[in-house]
């Protein structure tokens, strides 16, 4: 059997009350005691314990910090020092790295896994809540791009009032742009929801004027929702289906790409071939 590898582990923490200090692991940060500048960093695809604490959590947000922790780890060597100094500066408390502790692991790689299983994902439920909506769509989205090793180098959460008007609330989840192409990607679930649809549709005139003005470029917004068969298993539920088919004919009528779920993996393989990953 090889010998181990000397580590230390950090444990990123959620503090949504710091005065109270509760928290939530949420990620780890593994680095390689010999190579200090080794360092893998991964976060939690599970947020339920995290809404027990703050239901109204911005689960977005800590998905493009694991992206971000990424890109400054394969970009300097300074470690994790800098990162800690830059994580209390921004987030007052509400995020915390934990001092580290020495760990042994097989890998990298296998040591980041253990250490998930062993503080921070909750362990499996046998009647665990299924996933839905939204959220269950936006999982599948990120599932893929970051099977194609695209998600770190995407955008995420991109704020609209950056093309369009100070104050505009909309954020979409992700993007990228080749060459003269901005290409966004968006989670609407169409199960029982018509609003997201009727937002996008208004929007997206003002976000195309907006691309074309700043970045001098042509606008690709997709958004990614169930196929029909989940909305309605047996297509008997004709209300269902009327809604269904209303948001993307609204979303199409206004040149927005719609791709369902079953379309993701072509999307993200579309994705690395233009990142040239």
């Amino acid at each position: 059997m090889s010998a181990r590898k000397q580590c230390d582990f950090y444990l990123v923490r959620y503090v949504p009350d710091p005065v109270r200090n509760e928290f939530v692991n949420i990620g780890v940060l593994l680095r390689d005691a010999e190579r200090p500048e080794q360092i893998t960093v991964n976060f939690t695809k599970d947020w339920a314990r995290v809404r027990c604490i703050d239901p109204d959590v911005d689960v977005a947000m800590f998905e493009s910090l694991e992206s971000e922790f990424r890109q400054r780890f394969a970009n300097q060597d300074s470690g994790v020092t800098p990162l800690i100094r830059v994580v209390e500066d921004s987030f007052s408390n509400g995020l915390q790295i934990t001092e580290p502790k020495a760990y042994l692991a097989e890998s990298m790689i296998a040591g980041v896994e253990e250490l998930m299983r062993l503080y921070v994902e909750p362990r499996k439920r046998q009647a665990g809540a299924r996933k839905s909506g939204r959220q269950a769509i936006h999982a599948k989205m990120r599932s893929q791009f970051e099977h194609a090793g695209v998600w770190d180098l995407m955008r995420k959460r991109i704020a609209v009032a950056g093309y369009t008007k100070t104050g505009d609330p909309l954020r979409i989840d992700c993007g990228y742009r080749p060459n003269g192409v901005v290409r966004m990607f968006h989670a609407v679930s169409l199960e029982g929801d018509t609003e997201m649809p009727k937002v996008l549709a208004f929007s997206v005139g003002a976000i195309r004027d907006g691309v074309a003005r700043i970045e001098n470029a042509k606008l690709e917004l997709t958004a990614v929702v169930e196929p029909i068969t989940e909305v309605s298993a047996n297509r008997e539920d004709a209300e269902r289906v009327d809604q269904y088919r209303f948001s993307v004919e609204t979303m199409e009528a206004q040149d927005i790409r719609v791709m369902t779920t079953n379309d993701l993996s072509r999307i993200a393989e579309a994705a690395k071939r233009e990142l040239r990953v």
